[in-house]
């Protein structure tokens, strides 16, 4: 067990205005409860929602504010009462870090819908704090929100997997696709899409890349294992793919039409919204009633799927495609993913950078 003792310094690198410009930004963490796992973070994923955040595109953002909800760890402390992990182990950390623990979600194990659930950054702890996320050297969380990295799986492998892997593999689970010899469609293939087609994949599904342009057709087909890639813009293609998809994981995070998907879909096919969009989504109606379609939306995972597609990923061998840059980088890393140019993930190696110099509290 560890010690319980008085709040800690924090280093990281935070937001502080729409500029979503990040700089050097210390601060304090609670002191470690009972259930809480202090933990030094070794690395940490950038995710497309962590532009939303720091550039206040949703209107609730709030500075200073230290990104990252793909954290990946070593534990350097234990608090009392903490039973699933002891020091020296890797552990990761995603998007929620705390739940009301008694609603129908939390009771359910699908603590992510809880109306109180607590964001890792960008949110109010419950005692009353600020949460910062993992572009930092340190952070303190719940045991609960904890999850073990299994052994021998790379930590920037495992980031990825703690937000994009477990998005894609939550809904396949939940809506029982996981069956071998489904059609499945991929729609955008960023850091989520890139993950939905080697799960789906691994799953032992015909997978067929949806895209905007034919620019990633190669990557998709010769290195992601894609069966089929499809222009969206192009009529004939598009129709060739009619009534014969059992469901699309649509990733794409900007206003797009849902009606040529939809064709796309079987009787009772699905198409799952994955993407943040800030602009209403429109589609006719009867393309949904002919063919007793479902358009859904899916949040990213549980704890406990999270667990899974950690375990899933660890036996099939699935590894992220990444690209690792420093915490010096993290502006020019955010840039980039804005314009979609990244295959498919970056990592930041927070352990391997200096956050110490220059570091400021304001």
């Amino acid at each position: 067990m560890g010690s319980e003792g008085g709040e800690k310094k924090a280093l990281g690198w935070a937001a502080r205005d729409p500029s979503g410009v990040l700089a050097p930004y210390s601060y304090t963490l609670r002191s470690t409860g009972a259930d809480d796992v202090y933990i030094k973070v070794i690395c940490c994923g950038i995710c497309h929602t962590d532009i939303h955040q720091i550039k206040n595109d949703l209107g609730m953002s709030n500075y200073p504010m230290v990104p990252g909800h793909e954290v990946v760890g070593e534990v350097v402390e234990v608090g009392s009462d903490v039973i699933k992990f002891t020091v020296g182990d890797v552990v990761g950390v995603g998007v929620i870090v705390g739940c009301c623990g008694s609603c129908k979600p939390c009771s359910s194990d699908l603590e992510q819908y809880c109306n109180k659930r607590v964001w890792s950054y960008n949110d109010v702890y419950t005692d009353g704090k600020p949460t910062q996320g993992g572009f930092a050297d340190t952070m303190i969380v719940n045991q609960k929100f904890v999850v073990k990295i299994p052994e021998g799986m790379a930590v920037e492998q495992a980031a990825p997997l703690l937000c994009a892997g477990v998005t894609v593999y939550s809904p396949l689970s939940h809506f029982g696709l996981m069956a071998s010899g489904l059609k499945g469609g991929i729609l955008g293939l960023g850091g989520v899409g890139h993950m939905g087609v080697k799960i789906a994949k691994a799953m032992g599904h015909h997978v067929t890349v949806i895209s905007s342009s034919n620019k990633k057709k190669e990557e998709a087909m010769e290195h992601l294992g894609a069966d089929d890639y499809v222009v969206s813009s192009d009529p004939e293609e598009m129709q060739r793919l009619a009534d014969s998809l059992d469901y699309i994981i649509d990733t794409v995070p900007v206003f797009h039409p849902l009606e040529p998907y939809l064709a796309c879909l079987k009787l009772d096919g699905k198409l799952i919204l994955m993407g943040v969009i800030n602009t209403p989504l429109q589609f006719l109606t009867p393309l949904v009633i002919l063919g007793r379609k479902v358009i859904s939306g899916s949040f990213i995972g549980s704890i406990k799927e999270t667990e899974e597609v950690l375990a899933f990923c660890k036996e099939k061998g699935l590894t992220s495609t990444i690209e690792v840059v420093k915490m010096d980088e993290l502006n020019t890393a955010f840039e980039r993913l804005h314009k979609n140019d990244v295959r498919y993930r970056f990592v930041v190696d927070v352990a391997g950078s200096n956050l110490v110099e220059e570091a400021a509290t304001n």
